[in-house]
């Protein structure tokens, strides 16, 4: 197998410095949408000013580079112990380079390894795929998604029925979620999650949410929702439905960039639906900062393109 190192870090850096197109454009719309001379717009122009010259400098678009989360797809025969020790290897080398921060920390001792690597740390998963039929020979693609630690701790998940007071209605008192085990449900649990992360996780944001699954793999899943691109149509209608819906909604809680109120709160709603045990019905929600940081590359031989 070829050496691949070099090529990791620099996905890596493209990752960590270059923010995506679609992701620069749908804060562009944001800031074209808020009051001039608002706290909402004055900090989307922070912002944009922020992501230009880390596209420049090649330094982090975020202080926070996050926990890197790899996805690789190998066609048969490749060594996945291999591409894992070439992806450590990137990733300590992209430390070193300060595309990354260093951000393991030992959850016993409190001791940052100060290269990126440790126990789970960074995310991989791999999958072995059949590709013969999409080009001539087998390629690997591996995607990585920088999930940075402010946006994560305000991720949720419900348990579905969900009932608690949920937030004051016009009258100043609590009123139920009542959340049931249906799309509206869903609905409602997702507008709560981002009633309770207000003026926290950097927003605007983008929300990627799982139906089902179980507690573990429902945030996994979820966290996969961010690698569609913001103008892609969900396949399944209904889902297609919810997803412009929440987000119009979601919108309209005057939450605005880092809190300061405006009219956009998240640019992204997306939902994926997923087997569940009869007895449980999760939904997950996982937030992502408006620095949704995320970049891919195809290997062919000795061809390598990124996207």
């Amino acid at each position: 197998m070829n050496d691949l190192v070099g090529p990791f870090v620099e996905l890596i850096r493209r990752a960590a410095t270059d923010l995506p197109a679609d992701v620069e454009a749908a804060l562009r719309t944001a800031y074209g949408r808020e009051e001039p001379g608002s706290a909402a717009a004055g900090a989307l122009a922070t912002v944009l000013e922020n992501v230009a010259l880390a596209r420049a400098h090649s330094t982090p678009i975020c202080q926070d580079t996050g926990v890197p989360i790899f996805y690789v797809r190998y066609p048969q025969g490749m060594s996945t112990r291999q591409l894992r020790a070439q992806i450590e290897a990137a990733v300590a080398e992209a430390t070193r380079r300060a595309y990354l921060r260093p951000n393991a920390v030992d959850s016993l001792t409190g001791r940052n390894s100060g290269n990126n690597l440790g126990v789970g740390f960074p995310t991989v998963h791999f999958e072995e795929w059949d590709v013969g039929a999409r080009l001539p020979r087998p390629y690997l693609r591996v995607d990585l998604l920088l999930k940075g630690g402010g946006s994560e701790n305000v991720g949720a998940q419900y348990k579905l029925p969900y009932a608690p007071p949920g937030p004051p209605a016009s009258g100043g008192s609590t009123v139920p979620l009542k959340a049931g085990r249906d799309l509206e449900g869903v609905r409602r649990v997702v507008l709560d999650a981002v009633y309770q992360a207000q003026g926290k996780g950097c927003a605007p944001g983008v929300l990627g949410v799982a139906i089902g699954a179980d507690r573990g793999t429902g945030y996994v899943h979820a966290k996969e929702q961010f690698f569609r691109p913001l103008g892609d149509t969900n396949p399944v209608p209904e889902l297609a439905q919810l997803e412009e819906r929440l987000l119009r909604e979601c919108n309209q809680l005057g939450i605005g960039p880092m809190g300061f109120g405006g009219k956009t709160t998240v640019f992204g709603v997306k939902i994926g639906a997923y087997h569940r045990l009869p007895a449980c019905y999760f939904v997950s929600v996982a937030y992502m900062c408006w620095a949704c940081r995320r970049a891919g590359m195809i290997v062919q031989g000795e061809e390598r393109e990124y996207h």
